[in-house]
């Protein structure tokens, strides 16, 4: 499914326009970029919580050069879907 799909689904089951659920859509996924830049977590009660981890540093190396380098640690987004979500998905 893509976006364009699901700007479609959203406009037909809110009888709105594919504008005004394009703009929906945006702010959903805005709030939750923010969300998880403010406070680390968002929570969507019966779909999943999204999360920020820590990846630790780690070996590895270049692969034109094959020279052994180490890659920082970061800041990486996770998903951890509710019981509801995965059962519907089974």
């Amino acid at each position: 499914m893509t976006r364009a799909d699901l700007v479609a689904i959203l406009a037909r089951s809110a009888d709105d326009s594919k504008r005004a659920a394009e703009r929906a859509l945006a702010a959903f996924l805005t709030g939750i970029r923010d969300g998880l830049r403010r406070d680390g977590s968002v929570t969507i009660s019966g779909f999943g919580t999204f999360v920020v981890t820590r990846r630790a540093p780690r070996r590895g190396h270049h692969p034109r050069t094959g020279k052994r380098i180490t890659i920082p640690s970061a800041r990486v987004p996770r998903f951890r879907p509710s019981r509801g979500l995965k059962a519907a998905v089974r």
